[in-house]
């Protein structure tokens, strides 16, 4: 018998010795606690008393990875069937599986499992141990779950070559992959680290990684974040930043962007083909498991946002599909969420994060900038969170009064909740977004909210470092499914081209690319505020003489890129005197200049064009009288720049961010219905009688039709007008 070590879940501990330090903290910086115990879970070794419990179907390969790992660790290996199992039972396990039946062998295993102790060691269970929910709880309480995740078809031509004489469950009727698919919701369960194998990857391979895994997981130290006008860490070690802290955060305290100290995870080419095969929500898992330590949420848990954010609020089952429109051009559908953007595949999923890393008795004001959709997206989002959680978080929208589609402004202010509420501003979009930055680093004012209603103020926008994950989740999808439809094979490239304005979409894009999806070109495509354009083309970003102009595609009436301060830190090599230096001219003298050397780079990775209004409807009107299709105005700019822009010489996935029915006048127009009636809901209604036209959004026609919240406040564009509704909506809310 093996000495047993017992010990506290660490989160549990943490949790209940900051309740009294939330306050306190929280007026000397924002801060988790996840930050606390991390410097205690690090400062432990790697194994210690513990173990390393190697899980996984039959056929994983568990034993013979965990041979290979306790070899180079120097440690006892378990094998739970030949070393537990077959020695209590004093015959093999497919003996006693035939003598006893599924049932009861599956309790006869549990038993088995809860008189077992060991520590310091590698164990390796067996594939039907997790479906014995006592048995791994009790073993679970002193080790490290490693869950073997290997492809089902990997796995099925391994296990039919071995003569799958040893599978519980397998009978007549019941087939082997039906098995394996019904036994991963036990692996994800109970793993708390996750390696990815696939199908021609050695043992010793597979060893080497489930060490990684491990030192990773106890490592969190190395997972910090810096601004990108910082070129170190952003404080002492003591007062390191992690995931949790700049989820709550939003903006670094001088003015810059949260980015990964250390760059985002890298995927072997195995490891994404091993998500071919894949749902959705199951790549979603991967990547963002690999984006997030565990010590700031727990893959279970992470696992339980994902599903709640993808599982029912989406009405295509595939979340995001991949459409053929024409050619070589594909479209990346991301408008099957509840408000009918692309900005849902964040918003749906940010709110539950945030909810999770906040400390529990703190309060917080979400605020919020949009040129369109972000708003009713981020609206919808928050007021999904739990009761409790609505009770100590709310978000304020601003959005410019008339800048948006009147569908888009219906919509953002039917969709205000108890927590979320709209406020219009008579002035553009860019204002709204500075406005917000200049808040966040108003000490003075921030500070004045936390000693006087104990609420901190923290930020939804695309600024939010947590904003960009999901769509990297999503550009990786798209390209894993033309594989799967074998359109392509891995590897081939594909270009990416996408309505831009604030450049979070297209970073995303840029981020898949680092992380192995096999991206060519990103090709940015603007309206006639082409500001970007001419930075990609020149390297020159200049704001000098420029007014916004109002498009039918709002969502990229934006001068002001933020994120694309981020990608200029990436190529800059993360020189953060430089990115201040540009960003500080840029807001004093209107305009910055690229060095020669990073506009070359910049180059290498884009191309962008830009697309009049014209154009615009000329395009929506030309793909619905040759397809059927009706592209919404900013994927129609897309269409347009990527005609111009492709050379045809490998498939180009054009990113369809919203529903055409966000934006009917447009479409009205485009497609030569009718005249077009101002109100949104006759809009609607408009479309949806055309019965030759595809539906419009299954959420957006009920959205409009609620009653009872169709007020909202107006403001001035004033920073202190804005700030003195800030702490109005807080004393309502939180006093």
């Amino acid at each position: 018998m093996f000495h047993v070590f017992q010990y506290q879940p660490l989160r549990l501990i943490t949790q209940n010795s900051l309740s009294s330090m939330c306050l306190k903290l929280i007026l000397s910086r924002p801060v988790t606690f996840a930050k606390i115990w991390k410097s205690w879970f690090s400062s432990h070794s790697l194994l210690g008393k513990k173990n390393i419990i190697l899980m996984g179907p039959p056929g994983a390969g568990k034993t013979t990875t965990g041979r290979i790992v306790g070899q180079k660790l120097g440690c006892p290996v378990i094998d739970i069937d030949d070393d537990v199992l077959e020695t209590t039972w004093n015959m093999s396990v497919s003996e006693k599986l035939k003598d006893v039946g599924y049932e009861e062998f599956l309790e006869e295993e549990g038993k088995a499992l809860l008189k077992f102790s060991a520590s310091g060691s590698v164990i390796s269970l067996s594939g039907s141990n997790p479906m014995h929910a006592a048995g791994m709880q009790h073993i679970k309480r002193n080790g490290i779950v490693v869950y073997l995740d290997v492809p089902t078809r990997v796995i099925m031509s391994r296990l039919t070559s071995r003569g799958m004489d040893r599978i519980v469950g397998l009978s007549p009727g019941v087939s082997l992959k039906d098995i394996l698919q019904f036994r991963k919701q036990f692996y994800k369960r109970w793993f708390d680290i996750r390696v990815l194998c696939g199908g021609d990857v050695a043992a010793e391979v597979v060893a080497e990684k489930v060490l990684d895994a491990v030192k990773r997981y106890q490592d969190s130290e190395l997972e910090t974040f810096i601004s990108t006008r910082s070129g170190r860490s952003m404080e002492e070690d003591s007062h390191k930043l992690y995931f949790s802290d700049v989820v709550t955060q939003g903006l670094a305290l001088d003015g810059g962007l949260f980015v990964p100290e250390r760059g985002l995870p890298k995927f072997t080419a195995e490891e994404w083909q091993g998500l071919i095969e894949a749902t959705y929500t199951e790549r979603a898992q991967v990547i963002l498991e690999r984006c997030i330590h565990p010590a700031d949420i727990p893959a279970s848990k992470l696992a339980e946002i994902i599903e709640t954010a993808y599982g029912e609020n989406f009405s295509c089952s595939k979340v995001a599909p991949v459409r053929h429109l024409a050619g070589n051009q594909f479209l990346l559908e991301l408008f099957h969420g509840p408000t009918a953007s692309f900005k849902d595949f964040a918003l749906q999923l940010v709110p539950h994060l945030f909810a999770y890393c906040i400390p529990r008795s703190c309060n917080y004001l979400i605020l919020v900038a949009t040129s369109g959709d972000t708003g009713s997206a981020v609206l919808d989002g928050f007021s999904r969170l739990h009761d409790t959680d609505k009770q100590r978080i709310a978000v304020v929208n601003f959005f410019p009064e008339d800048g948006v589609s009147p569908i888009q402004k219906s919509q953002m202010i039917a969709c205000q909740k108890e927590n979320a509420w709209s406020v219009g501003v008579k002035s553009d979009f860019d204002f709204c977004q500075t406005a917000i930055k200049q808040i966040f680093t108003n000490s003075d004012f921030t500070g004045f909210l936390t000693v006087e209603y104990g609420t901190a103020l923290a930020a939804a926008n695309s600024i939010n470092w947590a904003r960009l994950l999901p769509q990297i989740v999503y550009h990786a999808s798209a390209y894993l499914d033309l594989v799967h439809q074998g359109i392509i094979s891995f590897g081939s490239p594909v270009d990416i081209c996408i309505p831009t304005g604030n450049f979070g979409n297209m970073l995303a894009a840029f981020y898949a690319k680092m992380m192995g999806i096999p991206i060519r070109k990103c090709i940015c495509a603007s309206n006639e505020n082409n500001i970007l354009t001419d930075f990609v083309r020149t390297g020159v970003y200049d704001l000098r003489g420029r007014k916004l102009i109002s498009s039918f595609s709002p969502a990229v009436d934006i001068l002001k890129s933020s994120n694309l301060e981020r990608y200029l830190h990436l190529i800059a090599n993360e020189d953060g005197q430089l990115v201040t230096q540009l960003f500080h001219q840029l807001e004093n003298q209107g305009h910055f200049q690229l060095r020669k050397d990073l506009l070359g780079k910049l180059q290498q990775d884009l191309v962008a064009g830009w697309c009049s209004d014209e154009d615009c409807l000329a395009a929506i009107h030309s793909v619905y009288s040759t397809t059927g299709y009706i592209l919404d105005t900013h994927t129609a700019v897309a269409k347009v720049v990527a005609d111009r822009l492709q050379d045809r010489t490998c498939p180009i996935i054009i990113s369809s961010t919203a529903h055409y029915s966000k934006f009917a006048p447009a479409i009205l127009r485009a497609l030569r219905i009718a005249e077009i009636n101002q109100n949104p809901l006759s809009q609607l209604h408009l479309l949806s009688s055309y019965s030759a036209l595809p539906p419009i959004h299954w959420g957006l026609l009920e959205t409009l039709k609620k009653t009872g919240n169709g007020d909202h406040q107006v403001c001035a564009a004033d920073i202190s007008v804005l700030m003195s509704h800030i702490e109005t909506l807080i004393q309502n809310h939180f006093m």
